[in-house]
């Protein structure tokens, strides 16, 4: 077919482009036929870790190829180098350590400054640990938010959940094992204890495991055992409640308590930890409750 390249045929040639190619998160089948076409055939492979792909690229048995590095913390100047790379007419083939190129990875940089060069970009997809932590998840919202990893700091972190708080669209986060437990004491802290998480551990790997339970069990099944807390995660949290019209006895009470000996501001954010109602429709309330 026109336009087809098939995996061993090394004698063809690519056309002068950037392909961001995805790789396996963990089963190393889990690559496409393309995928490997791409990598078999390209000029250059820009990779997060060397190492990492010239180990996929032996599994493959596909031959030494120019790889250059291309990591979180020398992006800009490889993109110079991949971007004359492509003005020479060669083609050239992103990879990360595991998944997508720049979903949470490395590349949007060089992604963007390929575009700006006026080169062509041409994806190459595969695996995703979002979007296969979503699809066995069980939850029901049509919508989601990929957000990716939570920032590293307390404060931080809550203040991003704290703006997710009322999406009603299913969260979906990675975490790192060294913090999978402050990230879910602050989803509690935030969210409540009603919703609905899912951790989506070691996708496709020999410890694969995936758990669904509410927000209030999800810190004791964590602590339950120890190897429950290793590996990468994906979290998914369902989204939030719609909330009926006004404010129920209790919230309102609590506010007007707390309105009473704090910044309005600061009364609706904690208000909103405890009560587990949307900020917006507290603040509004709140506003209805000042001297005209």
């Amino acid at each position: 077919m026109k336009g087809m390249v098939m995996h061993g045929t090394q004698s063809q040639k690519l056309e002068c482009a950037l392909y961001v190619v995805a790789t396996p998160i963990g089963n190393l089948r889990d690559i496409s036929l393309r995928a490997l076409d791409i990598l078999a055939l390209s000029d250059t492979i820009a990779a997060e870790d060397t190492r990492n792909t010239a180990n996929l690229l032996m599994h493959y048995s596909i031959s030494a190829k120019n790889l250059v590095s291309l990591h979180q913390h020398n992006e800009r100047g490889a993109a110079e180098k991949v971007i004359a790379l492509l003005a020479r007419g060669e083609s050239v083939a992103l990879v990360s350590d595991a998944g997508t190129p720049t979903i949470s990875d490395p590349g949007s940089l060089l992604v963007a400054g390929v575009r700006a060069a006026g080169h062509k970009v041409i994806p190459v997809p595969g695996a995703n640990a979002a979007l296969a932590a979503l699809s066995v998840s069980g939850l029901v919202s049509p919508h989601f938010l990929f957000y990716g990893f939570l920032p590293n700091r307390a404060s931080a972190r809550r203040r991003e959940l704290e703006n997710l708080a009322a999406l009603r669209c299913t969260l979906v986060f990675y975490e790192a094992p060294h913090r999978i437990l402050e990230c879910v004491a602050d989803l509690q802290a935030v969210f409540g204890h009603d919703r609905e998480i899912v951790f989506a551990r070691e996708i496709t790997k020999f410890f694969e495991s995936i758990q669904r339970c509410s927000l209030a069990e999800a810190l004791d099944w964590l602590n339950e055992d120890s190897n429950r807390q290793r590996g990468e995660f994906v979290v998914l949290v369902s989204g939030a409640v719609e909330q009926k019209q006004g404010l129920d006895a209790e919230s309102e009470r609590v506010l007007a308590e707390l309105l009473h000996d704090l910044p309005l501001k600061q009364a609706v954010q904690l208000a909103a930890r405890i009560t587990g109602v949307g900020r917006n429709m507290l603040y509004q309330h709140a506003l209805s409750l000042k001297p005209r």
